[in-house]
C-alpha cells in the first residue's frame, strides 16, 4: 500500500467515524456533538486516546481477552476514550460515566450497523 493509500485509507476511516459520532450525538444516549465538524476532529482524537491507552495497556503487560470479560473491559476503557476525549474536543460532551458508557455502547451498535450496510453495498 502506497503512502498515499494510507492517508486516504485513514481519512475515509475518521470521516466515517465521524459520521457515527454525529448520529450517536442526534440520538441524546449521552453523548452530544455541536456539528459534523466537532464529530470529525473527536473520531480522530478517540482513534489517538484510544491507540495511546491501548499502548500503555500493552506495555504494562495487560491483555484484553475475548468473552464477556474482555467484552466488559473493552466497553470500560472506550467509556474512559470518550471522557478523556471529551477534555480535547470542543464542540463535543459527554454527560458523566454512565453516559459515556450509553454512548460507548451507542457508538458500537452504530458502527456495527455502518459498516453492515457499507458491506452490502460495496462488497469486497
Amino acid at each position: 500500500m502506497t503512502l498515499i493509500g494510507m492517508i486516504i485509507g485513514i481519512l475515509l476511516g475518521a470521516l466515517i467515524s465521524g459520521f457515527v459520532i454525529w448520529i450517536v450525538g442526534k440520538l441524546g444516549l449521552g453523548l452530544e456533538v455541536d456539528g459534523f465538524l466537532p464529530a470529525y476532529i473527536a473520531a480522530i482524537v478517540i482513534a489517538v486516546v484510544s491507540w495511546v491507552i491501548y499502548w500503555l495497556l500493552g506495555v504494562l503487560g495487560i491483555t484484553i481477552t475475548g468473552g464477556w470479560l474482555g467484552a466488559l473491559i473493552h466497553l470500560v476503557v472506550a467509556a474512559v476514550i470518550l471522557l478523556i476525549s471529551d477534555r480535547f474536543v470542543k464542540g463535543m460532551r459527554v454527560n458523566g460515566f454512565v453516559g459515556a458508557l450509553v454512548g460507548a455502547i451507542a457508538l458500537a451498535v452504530v458502527a456495527w450497523l455502518v459498516a453492515l450496510v457499507l458491506g452490502l453495498l460495496l462488497p469486497a
